[in-house]
Parts: C-alpha cells; structure tokens; sequence
C-alpha cells in the first residue's frame, strides 16, 4: 500500500498540516503508523477520511458530529442500513431548521406590514424619557 508524508497528504487533500495534526490529537482522525525513523506514515484511506471530513464540513456537521460519525464507520459491524439512517436523521434535522427558518421570514414579513404609527410607538419604548430620568 502506497504511502506518504503529512506535508504530502496536506498537499494532495487541501488541509494544512497544522489542520491534520489538530485532527490526529483532537482524535478525528486516528494516529498514524510512524516508520522507523519516527515519521508519520499516512496510507491511502487517510485521503478517504479527510474528503469526508471536508464534505461533512460543508454539509454543515461540526467536527464532534464528524468525529463520532467516523468512529461508528471504522466498525467492524457497521452496516449500510445504519449509515443510511445516520443520513436519514441529518434530513430531518436539516427540514427543521428549514421550517423554523420559514417561520422566521413569515414572522418578519408580517413586520414589514406594521403599520407605521406602531412602529413608531414600539421605537419610543426603548428611548429614555427625560421626565422618568428625573424621577
């Protein structure tokens, strides 16, 4: 199995070396073989790993969310079905957000339609009055 250096894997995935190594000692990314002399080693899967962990990355996971979705992939038992269903949960979570978000705009549209005298009254509640200061 062919491999490479960590400033070769940095070169060929993107990621900084200060990346992968945060990765490595944050426990995202499993350490390495080292060669003889003490060098790193990275195999080819580790190519595999860091294109998931930018993907995921952008889907919007967060590293923990990342870290323990690659724990339950590197298991031996670990079943398509069961991948499926993580991809499943992230849909749901995602149609959530995206009502909670169309609420939001709804609720600031209607805002839009406040008549103009409220919105002036709404403003004047947050000012001080000069009389109450005196008070």
């Amino acid at each position: 199995m062919k491999t490479m250096t960590r400033g070769e894997l940095a070169k060929r995935t993107g990621v900084s070396m200060a990346t992968l190594r945060y990765y490595e000692d944050s426990g995202i990314l499993p350490a390495p073989r080292r060669s003889s002399n003490g060098y790193r080693v990275y195999t080819e899967d580790y190519l595999v790993k860091i294109k998931f962990i930018k993907d995921a990355q952008s889907l919007g996971y967060s590293l923990k969310e990342i870290q323990d979705t690659l724990k339950l992939l590197s298991q031996e038992d670990m079943e398509s079905e069961a991948l499926k269903e993580l991809v499943r949960d992230r849909i749901a979570e995602i149609q959530l957000h995206i009502d909670n978000l169309q609420q939001m705009q709804t609720l600031l549209a209607g805002l839009l339609m406040t008549p103009e005298h409220d919105i002036h009254n709404y403003i004047k509640s947050f000012r001080i009055n000069k009389e109450d200061e005196n008070s």
